[in-house]
């Protein structure tokens, strides 16, 4: 067993993935041997998120605070720096392998009442390769306690042409909002994506480019595309409302996190209404990662 514990292989046509029990994580995802999502090393821990299920909430809760129903409770703070607790309570947990195929592989937690999150979620991350339309990954969560539970749910994988630098690639992102943060990453106000110059809608050189951003304002059904001139590149669907765009400098600019979101960023204070699930609700996200030929 590996620090991610469990390590299922997953193969369908030229793709080929690994998903680890730790995190319900996408450890990596290739076409022809060639990567779509920067790896995570199998014997060693990074700070990047690479892959892991964010659950019960994606990006950050600011101060680790928040109320439901009129009473107030305090998350672990586990970004220092800012001061927030960063993507939820899954992330490490060992979830349980409930099914498996050779192309296939379905895995659950049971999150359990705690100070701070006093709800009950289970919470299923799917993931399923097909040989014409790549890799799909559901994240689905669902009120299992006798009360509401905030909930929120994503996945952060790191998209890659192959290993080439962010530098010498092509983004677009058809969003037409972008919500801006301030120095400690809280959300301030959204804006169209033109007054904070990161309009992506076509295709965007990376030189030059930093983006830590939630977008949405997106279509019913989007694509991000990272392209690269002679390198493979990658798509990434879904019909998410949200999506959060991380230019990689934690880890060098060699991959760029595309996180689709079911709410933006401290959404249990700015949306606290909508992101709760009722006994018996479900809640979830979908997205689809594909490879595309060389200059998209």
């Amino acid at each position: 067993m590996s620090i991610h514990g469990t390590v299922v292989d997953l193969r369908a046509g030229g793709y080929a993935a690994q998903v680890g029990q730790v995190g319900a994580t996408l450890l990596s995802l290739t076409h022809d041997r060639h990567r779509l999502v920067d790896p995570v090393p199998l014997d060693g821990l990074d700070d990047a998120w690479r892959g892991r299920t964010l659950v019960p909430w994606p990006n950050r809760v600011a101060g680790g605070r928040y109320q439901v129903g009129g009473e107030a409770y305090e998350l672990p703070v586990n970004e220092h720096e800012t001061g927030a607790a960063l993507h939820g309570l899954g992330a490490f947990q060992r979830w349980e392998l409930v099914e498996r195929t050779g192309s296939s592989a379905t895995w659950a937690l049971e999150l359990p009442a705690a100070y701070g999150y006093p709800f009950q979620v289970r919470c299923v991350t799917t993931y399923a390769l097909d040989a014409d339309s790549g890799l799909s990954v559901t994240v689905e969560g669902t009120a299992v306690g006798p009360s509401a539970a905030p909930f929120g749910a994503s996945t952060h994988p790191y998209l890659t042409c192959d290993g080439r630098p962010l530098d010498e690639c092509r983004v677009s992102l058809p969003a037409a909002s972008v919500l801006l943060t301030d120095d400690r990453g809280t959300p301030t106000r959204l804006v169209p994506v033109a007054e904070a110059d990161l309009d992506l809608g076509a295709p965007t050189a990376l030189d030059g480019v930093t983006a830590d951003h939630a977008f949405t304002d997106l279509p019913r059904s989007w694509a991000v595309e990272l392209t690269h001139p002679t390198s493979p590149g990658v798509r990434l669907d879904s019909d998410a409302p949200w999506v959060q765009l991380y230019t990689g400098e934690r880890i060098g600019r060699r991959a760029a996190a595309v996180e689709p979101m079911t709410c933006p960023p401290d959404a249990f204070n700015r949306d606290p209404d909508g992101v709760l699930l009722r006994p018996g609700e479900s809640r979830a996200v979908s997205l689809r990662i594909s490879v595309l030929s060389p200059g998209g």
